[in-house]
């Protein structure tokens, strides 16, 4: 009778060891002093030094990548969408004003390709450094028959502490105060299906052409990776009182500006005061999508928005510039009558 392996079903646990020991430096090289384990082991350690903190308070985080992966299948560039999987946990943390601390990874496919997964795993690396944020381990997955041949997907969890007397939940955004927005890099990681029906599905474009409308190749615009906010955030709340951060991702800024604003408050978002990315205009001309629509499903050109009291707003502006960042206010906080939306565009 013919023997087995799980090798024969297509599993290689081998590789999956070689591959440990190929990312194991880039790994170790996001290591905060607080990581008490090396790469191998059963779980990820990591010490909390609680002396300088009153009240900690744990801000946890989890997301994917999503179907921006197809865009990466299909121009076999591996190296972007480990950061976008960072800066989607780290970015939904830091909006707490909580420092991100860790990360663990999940990485499943059908059968691994040690060159591809290594890519992978460098941007999530790259990813961590610039968060500050500790890679402490992760999962390998093949599973064969599940995934096409390929293909794999990509999910992180993260965990961040901040002082319960610094946390921020707009709980104290009043009427009045003002709204910065902070630029994004493009895309980010949302709206990826509708991206793929518009230009691959309906228009059926090439991804490696340049277009002249956004001004470079299709398929670099479509993977620049997702800006990480954490550096910045962190400056800011040293020095100032923010009263609410929205992390804008999918749902756009109609859903998530909603979610830090109190009941009797509405946010006023005026249209025009920010630079949008030729990407945007581009994608709503080629799929006709209605304005509402753009704003419901892509960022336009704002990643992250800030609620900060009326007198400070021109100085945390001049501390955005002087960071490097495109930054813009946008709006106000107004007051919402019974039964309004909490969210007007103007």
């Amino acid at each position: 009778m013919k023997t087995f392996s799980y090798k024969d079903s297509g599993v290689d646990v081998e590789k999956g060891d070689s591959f440990v020991q190929a990312i194991k430096s880039m790994v170790e090289a996001t290591f905060r002093p607080e990581v008490m384990t090396k790469i191998g082991g059963f779980a990820g350690c990591v010490s909390l030094n609680l002396e300088r903190y009153k009240k900690p308070i744990l801000v946890s985080s989890t997301d994917g990548v999503g179907t921006k992966l197809k865009i990466a299948f299909l121009m076999d560039r591996h190296d972007t969408v480990g950061i976008d999987l960072v800066a989607m946990c780290v970015n939904d943390i830091v909006v707490s004003g909580a420092r991100p601390l860790f990360l663990l990874d999940y990485f499943a496919t059908s059968r691994l390709d040690q060159e591809k997964a290594i890519q992978v795993v460098s941007g999530i690396a790259k990813g961590c450094v610039e968060a500050e944020c500790s890679l402490i381990g992760g999962e390998t997955a093949e599973m064969p028959g599940f995934y096409g041949e390929g293909e794999y997907d990509l999910a992180g969890f993260a965990v961040g502490i901040v002082e319960d007397a610094q946390l921020i939940d707009g709980s104290s955004v009043t009427v009045g105060d003002r709204l910065i927005g902070i630029a994004s890099s493009g895309l980010h990681s949302n709206g990826y299906s509708l991206v793929r029906k518009v230009i691959l599905e309906h228009h059926r474009m090439d991804l490696g052409k340049r277009v002249e409308e956004i001004g470079e190749v299709l398929g670099e615009a479509l993977l620049r990776p997702t800006r990480i906010y954490v550096k910045t955030v962190l400056n800011l709340v040293r020095d100032f009182k923010i009263g609410g951060i929205a992390h804008i991702t999918g749902g756009g800024i109609t859903g998530n500006l909603p979610r830090v604003i109190p009941s009797g408050c509405k946010a006023i978002v005026h249209k025009g005061t920010w630079e949008v990315p030729p990407i945007f205009p581009f994608l709503k001309e080629k799929g006709n999508i209605p304005e509402d629509e753009m704003f419901k499903t892509f960022n336009n050109g704002i990643g992250m928005i800030l609620v900060v009291k009326s007198r400070e707003a021109e100085e945390i502006l001049e501390r955005l510039h002087s960071m490097g960042e495109k930054a813009s206010l946008i709006g106000e906080i107004g007051k919402a009558e019974k039964g309004q939306d909490p969210i007007e565009f103007a």
